[in-house]
């Protein structure tokens, strides 16, 4: 039996995804083994663009603004019960309350819920209950999950905007064991650009010819994140995720599938806002057999290595409106 008194939020949504002309619902439910009195209780909405700047990707003068003041989306408080006092057992009190004012339809500055390095896109949902000098306040805090609602968005299915590409000796900025670059090499391939959310990231490759042998064909998702700070812009390239499409030396001349699905909370669409912004890029690496590579230890595996090749390209993130309805 509960020997403490405890408060939570359950929302009515199991995946906690809105859109900001939606209201938010769900439920506050109180657990206590007693009767307890209360001066009100009070639901806060916080949405907020989080920027930092850490000390390794800026300079001197930079370093000193460490976090930078979050840009507010939204803020506000209802109040969902007056004062008065809570019976022993499970209490569940509904709420419901709208992200945007009556009137309102700009939706662009509600960005989508994205969890980067840099940059954090977070709204919550927090539970206010004063209980007086004499006792300490109840409080709890949920993460909701905001997608974008505009009304312009593109249709489902995206005209594919495939891009070719290809991998060789000739194509790289950086040096390559001799043997590498003596013997040379060519990859092709296809891959999109421009993606939807919710589907995978697809397209093929192709190894036509490599004078040593392969050791690992690998999808490496980037993200880019750009902050104003001063009169500089301070940008970041983090890994988000790897997959591995061949292991081994592939066979000449096979087509092999890229498909790849795109973690939700690490992505979100491609933003480009006044004081920051948030772009992907897919990289594309070639491991070759070298005892170099068995020697150096793993790092960042998006990095230039004598035994690797690297492409890199831009990918576009979108909402369609047939993702609106996804969940």
């Amino acid at each position: 039996m509960t020997t403490t008194t405890t408060v939570s939020v359950k929302l009515s949504r199991s995946n906690r995804i809105y859109r900001s002309s939606e209201p938010v619902e769900g439920k506050i439910v109180i657990k206590s083994p007693n009767s307890i009195s209360h001066q009100s209780i009070r639901l806060s909405v916080n949405g907020s663009v989080n920027l930092q700047v850490r000390g390794g990707s800026a300079g001197v003068i930079e370093s000193f603004y460490g976090v930078i003041k979050p840009i507010q989306i939204v803020k506000k408080t209802i109040q969902v019960r007056s004062s008065g006092r809570i019976p022993p057992g499970t209490t569940e009190i509904p709420f419901s309350v709208n992200l945007r004012e009556s009137g309102e339809s700009i939706a662009e500055k509600f960005y989508e819920t994205f969890h980067g390095t840099n940059i954090n896109i977070q709204y919550l949902l927090t539970v206010d209950i004063p209980r007086g000098y004499l006792h300490k306040p109840l409080s709890a805090t949920m993460e909701f999950i905001i997608e974008s609602g505009r009304v312009d968005l593109p249709e489902r299915p995206l005209p594919p905007e495939m891009v070719i590409f290809y991998i060789t000796q000739d194509t790289q900025r950086h040096p390559l064991l001799p043997e590498i670059k003596s013997g040379g090499f060519r990859v092709t391939g296809k891959l999109a650009t421009q993606c939807s959310l919710q589907d995978p990231l697809s397209g093929e490759l192709t190894v036509e010819a490599s004078s040593v042998p392969i050791t690992s064909i690998d999808i490496h998702l980037l993200r880019v994140e750009s902050i104003i700070v001063g009169e500089r812009i301070v940008t970041e390239t983090s890994l988000i995720q790897s997959t591995q499409i061949a292991d081994g030396d592939v066979c000449r001349k096979m087509t092999l599938p890229i498909y790849v699905l795109l973690p939700r909370l690490l992505m979100c669409p491609s933003i480009f806002a006044g004081p920051f912004s948030v772009e992907f890029k897919v990289c594309i690496t070639i491991s070759f057999k070298s005892k170099l590579a068995k020697a150096q230890p793993k790092s960042d595996p998006t990095a230039p290595r004598l035994w690797m090749a690297l492409e890199r390209l831009p990918l576009e993130l979108v909402r369609t409106k047939r993702d609106q309805f996804s969940c």
